[in-house]
């Protein structure tokens, strides 16, 4: 056998391989039944019969202040502009 060959052979065994791949969980390397999902909490479970019971415990509670007085704008344009270039180029001065 030709010493070429046996080194590449020893070198394709000794090769790494990419373990971040072999790492990531997917349908398709885990078992038939496997559904990864979305990795959203479930609200509710399902019945016998198929349906879908929503439990009020579950349901995700969001808590917002009062912005009744609140001064600024809840978007910014990306073109704004720049109303306070005049006093600016007065402190440079």
């Amino acid at each position: 056998m030709p010493l070429g060959l046996i080194l590449s052979s020893i070198g394709r065994s000794m090769r790494r391989k990419r373990t971040s791949s072999l790492n990531i969980l997917s349908s398709k390397r885990a078992p038939r039944d496997y559904y990864k999902g979305k990795n959203c909490k479930p609200t509710g479970f399902h019945t016998r019969k198929g349906g879908y019971v929503m439990v009020d415990a579950k349901l995700p509670r969001f808590v917002v202040p009062d912005l009744t007085d609140f001064k600024l704008k809840p978007y910014v344009s990306q073109c704004a502009r720049d109303e306070l270039g005049a006093s600016s180029t007065e402190n440079k001065n």
